[in-house]
């Protein structure tokens, strides 16, 4: 008796494809779970320090090498998923993210570099995979919104990674334990992903292996393409290097914050993300507009680092502050709409490998960068509420930089596309 597999073919602009839209929900989950690995060393930095006997700028550096690789191989990600759709390349992703966390466990240093490296090669396809998803999954006027909500559900995994693994690691499990128990969750995820996703009917043919980053020639030649990755990787700055390596060390060595309350407190970063990315990018949707958006999103960013870095911390609410910077850095998200919008509709993967690659190759060069300014600040006196205010400049640099390069940026939002 014959089996029939289900052939998917990719969604009209105005259709509604109920399995690309159930396969997107299931990675959803792999790219809260990549999220979580990413920032939860952050909430151990003692526990890694003792066991591979580094120094704290050792220790962000082997952190740090997680965006070579997650930079390098979302470019891979983009270009396998325009060419062989997500079927099988979205499990393979997994796979490779589920050793690298595994290998971490091992509580040897050689083996927690290799799987630092291979979770950010696997954590790669995670975002690029689920607005590949998101795109053949909903109509395109739907588009900002999706995305938003997929980042929204990765930041819960960020903030997951810092506000449920602190106090778990530091009484229910080793932090050992915490990384095989979170590699074979992720496997399972994987065997969710492989059985739900559908495949496409004709996978593009190119004439050789190198074929596949075809695209990216038509991605990259595009001026617009470097302005929306560059925005947005400026913005995502204050969050992958700013919160999620320092931001606990901030508030303890800062602010005199006892470490449970630190935890908390940098938990309220990806927190507001999980606010502020959907709600902007329907905001997005609903005014046809993307700039203002994104730009009063990082004038708000602006504000906030400003305040958190230099008016007391008794001033505010202990928590407030960070949820705000959170909800202003949704706005990052924008930015990846616009790029899908400023290319071609048949190199949207792409397009989207080339911003996560320009967006994390950033992280990957600022992090140890950023952790040596420190260093170089204290002067061997250690870290203190003046290094992190001098060294805070970057970072605020930054987010002024990114609402210059905003102003540049090509409106593609549906009322000028709609305007006569």
């Amino acid at each position: 008796m014959a089996v029939e597999t289900t052939v998917m073919r990719p969604a009209v602009a105005r259709d509604i494809h109920p399995t690309f839209i159930w396969a997107w929900a299931i990675c959803l989950l792999f790219y809260f779970m990549q999220y979580a690995i990413r920032s939860a060393p952050g909430v151990m930095i003692p526990e890694l320090t003792s066991a591979f006997h580094l120094s704290a700028l050792g220790v962000s550096s082997l952190l740090g090498v997680y965006y070579y690789t997650y930079s390098t191989f979302a470019i891979v990600s983009g270009a396998a998923l325009d060419r062989w759709g997500a079927k099988y390349t979205l499990p393979v992703g997994v796979l490779v993210l589920a050793v690298g966390i595994v290998m971490f466990g091992l509580g040897i240093e050689w083996a927690a570099n290799v799987g630092r490296l291979l979770q950010g090669a696997g954590a790669a396809f995670a975002f690029v995979g689920a607005v590949y998803l998101a795109t053949h999954g909903f109509p395109g006027r739907y588009l900002a919104t999706a995305v938003g909500f997929t980042q929204c559900f990765g930041m819960l995994g960020g903030s997951a990674g810092q506000f449920v693994v602190g106090p778990m690691v530091h009484g229910t499990i080793s932090w050992q334990q915490f990384w095989i128990y979170a590699g074979v969750l992720t496997l399972v995820i994987g065997a969710g992903l492989l059985l739900i996703t559908p495949r496409r009917e004709e996978p593009k043919k190119t004439g050789s292996v190198w074929g596949i980053f075809a695209p990216y020639k038509k991605v990259l030649s595009n001026p617009q393409s470097y302005l929306c990755g560059f925005c947005a990787g400026l913005l995502f700055l204050p969050t992958t290097v700013g919160d999620m390596i320092w931001g606990v060390p901030f508030l303890r060595e800062g602010w005199h914050v006892g470490y449970t309350e630190a935890v908390y407190r940098a938990s309220m970063v990806p927190l507001g993300w999980v606010i502020g990315a959907p709600l902007l990018g329907y905001l997005a949707d609903h005014l046809g507009r993307r700039k203002p958006v994104l730009i009063a999103g990082a004038s708000l960013m602006l504000l906030i680092a400003l305040a958190i870095l230099y008016v007391p911390a008794k001033t505010f609410p202990p928590y407030l502050l960070g949820l705000l910077l959170g909800f202003g850095s949704g706005a990052a998200m924008i930015p990846y709409s616009s790029i899908k919008e400023v290319n071609p509709d048949e190199v949207k993967g792409s397009a989207t490998g080339a911003i996560n690659f320009l967006v994390f190759v950033m992280s990957a060069l600022v992090a140890p960068a950023y952790g040596w300014l420190l260093m170089k600040l204290s002067a061997g006196a250690g870290l203190s509420l003046a290094v992190f205010q001098k060294g805070g400049i970057a970072g605020i640099s930054a987010i002024v930089i990114a609402i210059i390069l905003a102003l540049f940026i090509r409106e593609t939002g549906a009322a000028v596309r709609r305007a006569p």
